[in-house]
């Protein structure tokens, strides 16, 4: 089956961070962009950030802007998503998700065809 699979998540104490991983299983993430959604207990799935296939100018919303990172190691075929500063309304099941090869309309969960089975990110004390 042609999946991602997402590892990483946890509870975290405000303030603090964690790395998300985004893997492949069955099929390489060449010419994918690669983004990263979550959603929230009652709330609709939200884009959080988007990587093109060739890496380079990648996409933040602007509620993680300045903490939160993504990149993809293409040799390793996984694409991560480094999250500092981290809140309580970061709290959300993370999503990874393949399309592409662009980032274009990375907010709309439409334009990606393949998708992970999320890990929970929550953020408390």
């Amino acid at each position: 089956q042609l999946q991602l699979v997402e590892s990483g998540g946890g509870l975290v104490q405000p303030g603090g961070s964690l790395r998300l991983s985004c893997a492949p299983s069955g099929f390489t993430l060449d010419h994918y962009a690669i983004g990263w959604f979550r959603q929230a207990p009652g709330k609709d799935r939200e884009g959080v950030s988007c990587i093109p296939w060739r890496g380079g100018s990648a996409e933040y919303a602007d509620s993680v802007k300045g903490r939160f990172a993504i990149s993809r190691d293409n040799a390793k075929n996984t694409v991560y998503l480094q999250m500092n500063n981290l809140a309580p309304e970061d709290t959300a099941v993370y999503y990874c998700a393949a399309g592409g090869p662009l980032c274009t309309h990375f907010h709309e969960t439409s334009v990606f065809g393949r998708w992970g089975q999320g890990t929970q990110v929550t953020v408390s004390s």
